[in-house]
């Protein structure tokens, strides 16, 4: 969420309901504190459209949440041409990570979505679930020394996660950058943070304490991203594998097939290819969109099948069933229709990507009320997640909520943890493929017992724990992995 303008009034339907706010600064503090419940809470007080203003007078923003399945559908979907990224909080991602698939707009997105699809075909991201699955043993492995058999699901799945998307990335390479980005990454999303939440900013290249950290963190991820870049360039992209369009690889970096080869060799006679620049922009947003949402995914669906041994057990017998002792494998994704059920339920609760944010460029009705040009636009997945009419005990943890028969029996947009329309998320296969392989090599391996019965959440660029999340795992006897 970004402050920007006050915006002026739409011609067509009703007064859109306001949530009651401080004299003075309205609901600043409510959504910087917690942003998440007060929006839960401007839902539950006013319905489906709700107008949220905060920040001084002269500096007001008027923030028009669409809560609703059907308006979530008309802002991405049917009437996306009307809803842009061009808020404040897009600026400072864009500012920061670049101007990559998830920032760009207009013809530089649809150009970069041109060339960046054909490596995510169901049968390319399908050939990287032996990277997956080779982090996740060394978690495993990592484990049977977890002092008194207590380990934080939430540090540990953003380790695993993002050693599996570093390796993805930049193959071999993945000891060189795992680091740095581990490093680099929590400064720069502060930042950004800071930032986005602030009614007004200092320019960026001010030498404050703040500039200045975010500026070198920035400084060394950028160069280890353009070091490996130029080593690509100069090795020439062909040499690490066929192009984009050739055999899908058995498991990424063992033929120099990782992503960043493939971006290198990515070309078509209409789009040209990606410079150096460009390259680097994607790189970031996938280092950020590809290992802060699955970590989280994971996280959740650890720690909530640790409050709920019950189903626990029913995803581990199925597991068990499945795969016996040998490795899983992107296939096995069908076979294992419960343990994505208690995928999919982990983000419905807690969605990586709790609010999505839009700029109206022309005045809509939604739901009725008038959406004024120019206005800021919030959907809050984990809003619209927990509307009762479409989730019985909204806050109750029921993979069996998503069988066929009941995703069937629900409107498209009650669920939508990976945005939809034309920028849906490119990855979400590949967020699904890796969650599935994870659990089930962790499921299999160990039985999980929470020690925090709750985790505290707010909403950074992604959903972000305020607290550990920590289990007592106990290690099981389970068949000896054969490979093949």
């Amino acid at each position: 969420m970004a402050l920007g303008t006050d915006t002026g009034g739409a011609d067509a339907g009703t007064e859109v309901p306001a949530l009651s706010g401080a004299p003075l600064l309205g609901s600043l503090h409510d959504l910087k504190s917690d942003s998440l419940g007060t929006y839960l809470r401007a839902q539950q007080r006013h319905g489906d459209v709700v107008r949220v203003s905060a920040g001084p007078p002269g500096m007001r923003a008027d923030l028009y949440c669409v809560f609703s399945p059907e308006g979530v559908q008309q802002v991405l979907a049917s009437q996306a041409a009307n809803f842009r990224k061009d808020n404040a909080f897009y600026q400072e991602v864009r500012e920061s990570f670049g101007n990559g698939l998830l920032t760009s707009q207009d013809e530089d997105y649809l150009r970069q979505r041109r060339l960046v699809q054909p490596l995510f075909t169901r049968r390319r991201v399908d050939g990287y679930a032996g990277a997956v699955a080779a982090e996740t043993a060394s978690v495993v492995t990592a484990w049977e020394e977890a002092l008194d058999g207590i380990v934080d699901v939430s540090d540990e799945m953003t380790h695993l996660a993002l050693r599996a998307v570093t390796r993805i990335l930049f193959g071999t390479d993945v000891e060189a950058t795992a680091d740095v980005v581990a490093r680099c990454f929590p400064v720069i999303t502060d930042y950004v943070l800071r930032r986005g939440y602030s009614p007004a900013n200092i320019p960026r290249n001010w030498p404050t304490p703040g500039n200045r950290r975010a500026a070198a963190a920035m400084e060394e991820l950028y160069g280890v991203c353009d070091r490996i870049i130029g080593q690509r360039r100069r090795a020439g992209a062909h040499a690490y594998g066929p192009s984009p369009s050739g055999p899908a690889p058995s498991d990424a970096g063992a033929s120099g097939e990782d992503l960043l080869t493939l971006l290198a060799a990515a070309r078509s006679s209409d789009d040209g290819e990606f410079d150096d620049g460009e390259l680097r922009d994607q790189v970031l947003i996938f280092l950020l969109a590809g290992h802060e949402t699955t970590a989280t995914s994971l996280c959740f669906a650890l720690h909530l099948l640790a409050r709920h041994p019950e189903q626990q057990d029913r995803a581990r017998e199925e597991i068990t069933r499945v795969l016996g002792g040998r490795p899983p494998q992107a296939s096995d994704l069908e076979r294992l229709p419960y343990l994505s059920q208690v995928v999919k339920e982990a983000i419905r609760l807690y969605p990586a990507a709790p609010v999505i944010g839009r700029k109206a460029v022309a005045a809509t009705r939604i739901g009725g009320h008038a959406v004024p040009a120019g206005a800021d636009v919030i959907l809050a997945p984990w809003v619209t997640h927990r509307r009762p009419e479409h989730w019985p005990d909204p806050d109750r943890f029921d993979p069996d909520r998503f069988t066929p028969e009941a995703e069937a029996g629900r409107p498209r947009y009650a669920w939508f943890p990976f945005g939809g329309g034309p920028r849906a998320c490119i990855g979400q296969h590949f967020s699904m493929l890796e969650s599935v392989i994870a659990l089930a090599m962790i499921l299999r391996a160990y039985s999980f017992e929470a020690v925090d019965a709750e985790i505290p959440v707010s909403a950074g660029i992604t959903l972000r724990t305020e607290g550990p999340a920590r289990c007592r795992v106990r290690r099981l006897d389970t068949p000896r992995a054969v490979s093949g």
